[in-house]
């Protein structure tokens, strides 16, 4: 299995406590393993496969909004702490800038997160906006402007749940969205929109 990027920070110091624990109390340090444990699970990340068009998610988890904004749709996508954290990118493109966007804390599923700390990756026509959480106070992107990237490469992560925006090209509409507010997806291989508009491809849903 592979680790998003600087896991060790997070699995190494609770994993060194579990051998003195262990001294201390047996069940100290199994807690300590768990804890362990549980990092690991939620820095995973799992090889994806895009379908062969569409614009696909960003992020695992559920979209949580829809909503136009001027000419373009941006769909947010909610990820709970079960869920992998690594981002991918919509579509193939090169990054034009990434840009760290000062803010808060509050909850991800919250309204008031439009307010938290944010990193954007900004392509030519597209955006993806990582967003911190009540928890997820750190945003690792692994890309910066000049990057060509394909479609499901991975362009960062973030730790500890949190909030992924794509917005869309502007001639996406909503006729040529694959997904409704609820649908569970999965970053890098669920289409989340045609790719073009005229685009032939097939949804069964």
């Amino acid at each position: 299995m592979r680790f998003a990027s600087g896991f060790w920070w997070y699995a190494l110091p609770p994993l060194l406590l579990a051998f003195p624990a262990f001294i201390v109390s047996p069940t100290l340090g199994v807690l300590f393993v768990a804890a362990a444990g549980a990092t690991l699970f939620f820095f995973r990340d799992p090889e994806r496969t895009p379908p062969f068009s569409g614009i696909v998610s960003p992020a695992d988890g559920t979209v949580s909004e829809i909503r136009t904004e001027g000419d373009r749709i941006r769909v947010c996508v909610f990820m709970n702490v079960h869920d992998v954290h690594v981002v991918r990118s919509p579509d193939d493109g090169v990054v034009e800038s990434v840009d760290h966007e000062s803010g808060g804390y509050r909850p991800a599923f919250s309204k008031e997160s439009d307010r938290n700390e944010k990193v954007h990756v900004r392509f030519p026509d597209s955006e993806v906006t990582l967003i911190a959480g009540a928890f997820a106070r750190r945003i690792h992107p692994y890309v910066e402007a000049g990057d060509e990237l394909e479609r499901g490469e991975r362009i960062g992560h973030i730790a500890f749940g949190s909030r992924v925006d794509a917005l869309l090209p502007p001639e996406i509409d909503h006729a040529d969205l694959r997904v409704e507010r609820g649908e569970k997806v999965t970053a890098g291989e669920t289409a989340i929109a045609n790719g073009d508009v005229g685009d032939d491809w097939e949804w069964e849903g």
